[in-house]
């Protein structure tokens, strides 16, 4: 579902609480990545150096973020939710009671300290395409971002 169609379609109290929330975040919203079912929205954020990004379950199903460890820049800290130091640790524990899986309303952050493409992923969802990718750049309003 396209975010117009799902603004449009949630009414406007919906649309008040996730101004900003879907379209890449802000100081002013409580996250910049949202789970739908099967995908992160945004799809592709860019931020500085620096920055916390912070992904949130917005929807029903359980989900992960997963960093793909061998895409993202060699100098870079590994990321996935449940504090898994591996993709695969993340992988081999997903399910478990400690499996690094996100209900809803659950959150995850990471501060990206190191310039490049971060791409990441849902465990549970990736053969369905949820995937998304963090940039880190010294000027995020000029990199492509997308829904």
């Amino acid at each position: 579902m396209e975010r117009r169609d799902f603004l449009r379609a949630a009414g406007p109290a919906a649309v008040a609480g996730f101004a900003g929330c879907l379209g890449g975040g802000s100081a002013d919203t409580d996250y910049d990545v949202g789970m739908s079912a099967k995908a992160f929205r945004p799809v592709r954020i860019a931020v500085e150096p620096g920055t916390t990004v912070r992904w949130l379950n917005t929807s029903k199903q359980g989900h992960s973020v997963t960093a793909y460890e061998d895409e993202i820049p060699d100098e870079a800290d590994y990321f996935a939710s449940g504090g898994f130091d591996t993709e695969q640790a993340a992988r081999d524990n997903w399910g478990s009671s400690s499996g690094g899986t996100m209900y809803e309303g659950q959150d995850f952050t990471h501060t990206f300290d190191t310039l490049g493409e971060h791409p990441y992923f849902c465990i549970p969802h990736e053969r369905a395409g949820m995937v998304g990718t963090v940039v880190v750049t010294e000027n995020p309003e000029t990199a492509t971002t997308g829904e």
